[in-house]
Parts: structure tokens; C-alpha cells; sequence
């Protein structure tokens, strides 16, 4: 069975608010992988500040991590203590190359569309 579509998050918008096992897709740069403890963390930049995601990949491996490589994941966010939030992945692919700031233009553009469509 396929995961749902997912709401795009930013990676500067999860933090403690995104709800337990909401289906999410965001996006970094991945710039730790762990095979052994099925560990990930991918970051962003937004403004001045740099973002990380943890990223749980034990339903993706194996697979070719490539440090410092943009990749996009579709998971459910989990809260763990001490760690915050951890997006479980459930596709984890690279997507180098990918035009950020137009994508961030997209996800915007969605968001207003959606917001339309309810009212």
C-alpha cells in the first residue's frame, strides 16, 4: 500500500507542533547518516539560521547515501524524547539538482490554492 500524498512542511516548520503521525514531505541536504542505528539528518537554510531534520530510514535500506546530496522524504513525524520530532521515512529520495527556491515557490502556491478552495 502506498503512503498518502502528504502535507509539504518546510524543514524550519517542524518542530513540536506537527501533529504524532502526520503524513509529511520536506526536504535538505542529508549530512549524517548512521546505517546502524537507522539514522539520517538532513538540514536546510532559511534566512540566516540552519535547520535540521532527523530522519529515521529503517523502512528505506539499504540505500546509497550521498553526503551532502539534496534529498526530499515522504514519512510520518514521530515525537521522541529527547530528540524532538523524527520523520520516519517511508521514501527517502535524492533529488540533487532540484531548483529549491522554485519548489518553495510551489509549495507556497499550493498552500494558497488550498486555502482557497475551503473558503
Amino acid at each position: 500500500m502506498l503512503p498518502s500524498a502528504g502535507v509539504y512542511y518546510f524543514p524550519w516548520e517542524i518542530n513540536s507542533s506537527v501533529p504524532e503521525g502526520e503524513v509529511l514531505r520536506t526536504f535538505g541536504r542529508l549530512c549524517f547518516y548512521d546505517l546502524a542505528r537507522s539514522k539520517a539528518v538532513l538540514t536546510a537554510q532559511h534566512s540566516s539560521a540552519q535547520y535540521r531534520v532527523c530522519v529515521d530510514t529503517k523502512f528505506v535500506e539499504p540505500f546509497q547515501a550521498q553526503l551532502g546530496s539534496r534529498y526530499m522524504v515522504l514519512g510520518e513525524a514521530e515525537h521522541r524524547e529527547g530528540e524532538g520530532p523524527v520523520v520516519k521515512a517511508r521514501i527517502l529520495t535524492c533529488v540533487e539538482g532540484m531548483n529549491v527556491p522554485l519548489l518553495e515557490q510551489a509549495i507556497q502556491e499550493q498552500r494558497k490554492y488550498f486555502l482557497e478552495r475551503q473558503e
